[in-house]
Order: C-alpha cells, then sequence, then structure tokens
C-alpha cells in the first residue's frame, strides 16, 4: 500500500499522455489535482470509476479539480477508453510502472485465489502547492466523486 500521506510533496510525474505527449504534473502547480490510479481501461469497475468522474465532472471543475488518470495502459487504449465512454479528462500511461511505484501504488493483488502484482486503486488529491491533500485507499467506484468531494 502507499506510504504517502497526508501533506507530503506528491512525487512529480513525467510520462505521457493519451496523445503522446509529455506529461508532468508540474505543469499544475496553482491548480487542485485529482489523480486517480486505475488498473485498466474498459474493465468493468475501472469503466464504473470513470464514468462517475465524468459524469460529475462539471462539479469538480467547480471547486477547481483537474481530474488525470494513471494505468499502464497504452497511449492507443487509453484514446479508445476516452472515445468510447466521452471521458473529459486526460489519462497517462504508465507501461513501466514508475508513476505507480513512486506513488505506492505497485504492489501485490489477489484474485480468484491468484496473487499477482499490479496497480492498487488509489487517488490522491493533490493541492495548488503540490502537497497531497488527502489519499482515498478505499474507492468506492460508483461513488468516487461522493468520496473526493465529501
Amino acid at each position: 500500500m502507499t506510504t504517502l500521506k497526508t501533506g507530503d510533496k506528491a512525487p512529480e510525474i513525467k510520462a505521457k499522455d493519451q496523445h503522446g505527449k509529455d506529461f508532468s504534473l508540474a505543469e499544475y502547480k496553482g491548480r487542485k489535482v485529482i489523480l486517480y490510479f486505475y488498473p485498466a481501461d474498459d474493465t468493468p469497475t475501472c469503466t464504473v470509476e470513470a464514468c462517475n468522474l465524468r459524469d460529475n465532472h462539471p462539479e469538480l471543475q467547480k471547486k477547481g479539480y483537474e481530474v488525470i488518470g494513471v494505468s499502464p495502459d497504452s497511449e492507443k487504449s487509453h484514446v479508445k477508453f476516452i472515445n468510447k465512454f466521452s471521458l473529459p479528462f486526460q489519462l497517462i500511461t504508465d507501461s513501466d510502472n514508475k508513476v505507480a511505484k513512486s506513488y505506492g501504488v505497485w504492489g501485490h493483488k489477489k484474485l480468484f485465489g491468484r496473487e499477482y502484482m499490479g496497480i492498487i486503486r488509489t487517488t490522491f488529491i493533490i493541492d495548488e502547492k503540490g502537497k497531497i491533500e488527502k489519499v482515498i485507499d478505499k474507492v468506492k467506484s460508483k461513488e468516487h466523486s461522493k468520496q473526493i468531494l465529501g
């Protein structure tokens, strides 16, 4: 699980977005960021979570939040996922899991008795100064926006 906690400086991210453009978290200084890590594009739980954030995106923006998703999927997969579900936010490609590891969300998982390494669904709320304001490690996909705003 994550070792990052409220008050910690959010680790810098240097990665590619869904269009292959360079992404840096530093570019968001002065803005509040919802950085959510999810295992895979277009899977049932991840889709529910992304659509909840999509459906509540106007309210999240009204509160000053930028939403950014991170998964190991490819740029091509991200574009397909964004287009299929009309997602109004960026998705970052983390194919080498460097970003997930720097945030402490790459770890052991268990599914149907099988153990493996993967993304542990977690969301970080980052303030305008780049500090972690809140960590949500028990994400409820259907109510995720409510968890963020609550």
